[in-house]
């Protein structure tokens, strides 16, 4: 039965019998898979296949290297050389490049290092999501064939999301959100806030659910009437609006009839909220990156929601919006950028390293890269991380800021698998899970306060940025046609 995998925090620690990796008996072996397990829980294992997805293990144990890596982080002894046999003295010098470079990157991880092998929240120069894209890469078996197209693959991503980080760094939050909304507009579309779009969506969704088919023009008095008693602002512009934003992003079967309006027909994957709320979310995010806009899934959860809660599904429609090409745009976008700003930090120096990176095959079942463009791989990443922690530590006026770290949402709101199914948890007191009912009322209570507080402050910046944003240049304030 395979085991529970750690959280990606845990990565000190052995996955298996919890106990912090070191020199001598729990010595950090990384597989080829990139899961890493102690040298004593491998050496116990009955089949030799990886404990957590069941991947075949074809080199011998003794055989594979200990992770130097990660060893420096938990302040063990870290010998000076550890032989290798591999084809060549070549692969031999490419191999021991390509590892130093991982080693002298994991060492942005340090400040992450707290007790026990779980990695506390002390601040970092790298991001969260660059954090968790190092890990990644820090778990690679380079010795192993799969263990180096899973590092290619790891630079490639740290690199596209180096970009990105670059990118926001030299973008105004303040005037981030007028030049979103001014897109949103320019496409005929409108967001009304977080609270209004999610009635006038539901509304949609309340009219055509059961597969009713109306012209735009009846299901737009639909929504205003029956949107009207809370918000009086609501109007037929506005809410035509929020309707061709789901027209484009394809919501409606269209059926066309001779002189006269054409009916809109939800179609039937979108007929529960959470599915259109999603490709709407999604048509707002892609119009951002047509805009040449770069929003962190933090702004975006702000943004489209008045809360943080959404970072995870913001993320994810990001990731799914990303394609191969998106790495080398990102970078003629990051080029330009500099080219406006007069690059005081010079980051042109890192487009060939970026580059490099971005014509990294991200297939999973991509040819197994040479020793040498390995090497190259992770000299270029190295190059392009170190060069976004110097801009954010000496050019950076956002990397002087003070992160407010967010409470863990998760923190001990279900109960430990481990001490429900074998009566005990080896993690002790610093399981993120809880022990008893008490415990998880408890922390239950505080989760709730957290996110009320919260809940206020986000809402609070949202009407500071939409309340000028929300209405397009044709619309007149009610009061005012009343007047008239």
């Amino acid at each position: 039965m395979p085991v529970q995998a750690a959280q990606w925090t845990e990565f000190l620690s052995c996955p298996i019998c919890y106990n912090e990796f070191d020199e001598n008996v729990h010595k950090p072996i990384s597989l080829g898979c990139s899961h890493t397990v102690c040298k004593t829980c491998l050496n116990k294992l009955h089949r030799k296949a990886c404990p957590f997805d069941q991947t075949a293990i074809n080199t011998d144990i003794d055989v594979l290297p200990v992770n130097f890596a990660l060893l420096q982080l938990v302040g063990a002894q870290v010998p000076d050389h550890q032989s290798i046999k591999l084809s060549n003295l070549g692969e031999n010098k490419h191999y021991e490049v390509a590892k130093k470079c991982v080693e002298d990157l994991a060492l942005y991880l340090k400040p992450l290092s707290g007790g026990k092998g779980v990695a506390s929240l002390n601040q970092s120069a790298l991001s969260r999501p660059m954090q968790r894209k190092l890990v990644t890469l820090v778990n690679c078996q380079l010795v192993e064939e799969e263990g180096r197209v899973r590092a290619m693959r790891a630079a490639r991503s740290l690199g596209e999301r180096t970009v990105t980080e670059l990118i926001l760094q030299h973008q105004n939050p303040q005037q981030l959100s007028a030049n979103l909304w001014a897109a949103v507009r320019a496409r005929g579309c409108q967001f009304l806030g977080p609270a209004m779009q999610e009635e006038a969506l539901k509304l949609v969704l309340l009219a055509l659910e059961d597969g009713s088919a109306l012209s735009r023009k009846v299901l737009v008095l639909f929504v205003v009437q029956r949107l009207e008693p809370r918000f009086p602002q609501a109007s037929k512009t506005s809410i035509g609006h929020v309707v061709q934003l789901l027209y484009r992003a394809s919501c409606f079967k269209v059926t066309k009839r001779d002189e006269d309006s054409s009916l809109m027909q939800l179609k039937e994957e979108f007929r529960s909220y959470e599915a259109l709320r999603r490709e709407h979310d999604a048509q707002i995010v892609h119009i951002a990156m047509e805009a040449g806009l770069r929003i962190s899934p933090e702004q975006w959860s702000s943004l489209l929601y008045g809360d943080l809660a959404h970072k995870s599904h913001m993320q994810s429609i990001i990731d799914k919006l990303q394609s191969p090409e998106s790495f080398a745009k990102s970078v003629q976008e990051l080029t330009i950028v500099l080219q406006r700003t007069g690059d005081p930090a010079n980051l042109n120096r890192l487009r060939p390293h970026l580059e490099l990176l971005a014509n990294i095959d991200p297939n999973p079942d991509a040819v197994s890269p040479t020793w040498e463009q390995l090497e190259n791989a992770m000299v270029a990443v190295k190059t392009v991380v170190h060069g976004l922690v110097d801009f954010i530590q000496n050019y950076s006026r956002k990397g002087h800021e003070t992160p407010q770290p967010q409470p863990n949402s998760k923190y001990k709101t279900s109960m430990c698998r481990d001490l429900r199914q074998q009566g005990g948890c080896p993690r002790g007191t610093n399981c993120t899970f809880a022990h008893s009912q008490e415990e998880l009322e408890n922390m239950g209570t505080v989760h709730n306060e957290l996110y009320k507080q919260q809940h206020v402050c986000a809402v609070k910046r949202a009407e500071t940025c939409f309340s000028s944003q929300f209405f397009s240049p044709l619309e007149e304030p009610r009061e005012r046609i009343q007047e008239s």
